[in-house]
Parts: C-alpha cells; structure tokens; sequence
C-alpha cells in the first residue's frame, strides 16, 4: 500500500525541465561549428568513400566505369566541329609539298585530339629544304601547314654531291648538275660550308669579275682561292681576304690584268703580291728579254 502511494505521488509531482547532462552536452557540442560542419560534411563523406571504395574494390565495377569514360570521351571527341577533314600546305614548291603530305600519311576525316600538332611540326621542319614550320587546324576542318622554305645562297660540292646551302650553311637541298642553278655560286674543299658568309662577301665584290668566277675552295680550312676561267686562279691570305680580292678587283680594272697571261696571283702575303705567268708567256718574255740583251750587246 505504501508502495503504491509513493508511486502515485511521484506521478503527481512536477517534472524537472532541466535537461540531462548528456543532454546538454551534446547541445554545446553541437553549437560548436567545427563539430557541427562535421557532422553536415564530414560523415556523408565519409559515408560516400566507404561506399565508393567497397564497390570499386571489385575489378569489374572498375572495368565498367573506365569503359563508359572512353566512351563519353570518344563521343565527345568525334563531334562534327572537332573532326579534320582536309589538309592543305603553304608556302612551298610542288616538290617540297608532295614530300610534306607523304611525310604525314593522314587518313581523313580524324579527329583533332587525334593530332600530334608539335610532333607534325618537328617532322615537317626536318626536312633539309625547310627553315621553319607552322601546324594548325583551322576554323573550316582543315589542317593547316606553313613552310618557310631555306632559301640557297650558294652550291657545296661536298665530293660528288652538290649540296644547296642557305647563308647559315644550313642544306637546303641536292641538285643533279652544276647546270641546273648557276645562278648561285659554287664553292668547295673541307670548311667551305661553315664560312659561307665569307664566300658570299667575297663573290658579292666581285664586281664585272663575277661572270668569270667559277667557284671558291677553302684551302687548308684556313683560306680561300677564287678559281677563275681560263684555269686562273687568285690565292687569298686567311686574314682579311675580302680586302686582298678588293684589291685585285681594282688592279683588273685599271689595268685588265686579269686578261693577259696570268696564271695565278698570289696575294697570301700582302706586302708582296705575286703573280705567275704561263709557260708560254714566260718563254716568250723570257726570249724577248734574251734578244734585247743581244742586241744591247751588238751595239
């Protein structure tokens, strides 16, 4: 009965409105935004890596999504707008633009993720006859190569083979014959082609000579003879050689030294130019100098 009183009074006493202490606890934690972010941010991350690492821990799931990636990407990359369907070469000769486009075996439409664009570039600025080169794909779906061609200043006979040369010494291509560019000076011997600059002055004042000039020879890979018709030929030093030539320019013009019997002329030494006449002048100058000394001694 006491038992039974004490409940029924517990029951109609007044509840406490004061939380518990685990309660209120977890209200401060919560009010705390480190704690709070947490459990907004946190745990469903947590949630989603736990989820995502159990189904890609199994190799076909893997498999699969790899598959629908190059899938979504191979769709997206063979859209009409990204496709290349034609090719078209710039700046070159007929020649120079058949080995570019043979050079690059394109099997059109592709697409333009497809394109090695420096990779093409490199290949295409190998080639001996291009300076530089230039590898776009334009806004009408076609790639576009611009070739700036070497342009030769000079032909190298290296052995048997005539070598174009640009003003770098660069090659720019071989020809067949001497016939096929005279319009470019001929030069040759071991070096000619790392001095090219200094071949090129040399023919450039040249003057009224230049028709006569059969080619340059770099001698002893120190110094030049300029090789003329009529098998003469003119020894330059290795200091200043352009100076020396200048000069023997001069002395054919004032005086057409150049047209009498002169074999060679030798200007190694600038303070006593040479010159070597033929055997047929020698004997005669000499057989004129022979008679006047006879008749010297008759009178």
């Amino acid at each position: 009965m006491r038992s039974l009183i004490r409940r029924r009074v517990a029951a109609e006493a007044p509840r406490d409105p004061a939380p518990s202490r685990l309660s209120y606890r977890l209200e401060r934690l919560m009010l705390t935004p480190g704690f709070r972010g947490f459990v907004r941010i946190g745990v469903p991350l947590i949630l989603i890596a736990v989820i995502a690492t159990s189904y890609f821990s199994k190799a076909e799931n893997r498999n699969a999504l790899a598959a629908r990636i190059d899938a979504a990407k191979q769709e997206f990359q063979a859209r009409p707008q990204f496709m290349v369907r034609a090719m078209s070469v710039s700046g070159a000769d007929p020649v120079l633009t058949s080995d570019v486009i043979r050079l690059l075996p394109l099997a059109f439409p592709v697409s333009s993720f497809d394109l090695d664009l420096e990779g093409m570039r490199q290949t295409v600025e190998a080639l001996a006859p291009v300076k530089s080169a230039s590898v776009r794909v334009g806004q009408d779906g076609a790639l576009e190569i611009r070739v700036t061609p070497r342009q030769p200043s000079a032909l190298w006979r290296d052995g048997q083979t005539l070598r174009l040369i640009d003003a770098d010494g660069v090659e720019a291509g071989v020809v067949g014959a001497r016939a096929d560019r005279l319009d470019l000076p001929l030069i040759a011997g071991d070096g000619a082609e790392q001095n090219i600059a200094e071949a090129l002055s040399l023919y450039a004042g040249a003057g009224p000579m230049r028709d006569r000039i059969r080619g340059l020879v770099r001698m002893g890979e120190r110094r030049w003879d300029i090789v003329l018709d009529r098998d003469q030929r003119i020894l330059l030093p290795a200091e200043d050689p352009v100076a020396a030539f200048n000069r023997i320019v001069a002395l054919n013009e004032a005086q057409d030294m150049l047209k009498r019997d002169v074999v060679v002329v030798d200007m190694r030494n600038a303070q006593r130019p040479t010159l070597r006449m033929s055997e047929e002048a020698a004997l005669a100058l000499r057989r004129g100098a022979e008679i006047e000394i006879n008749n010297g001694a008759g009178d």
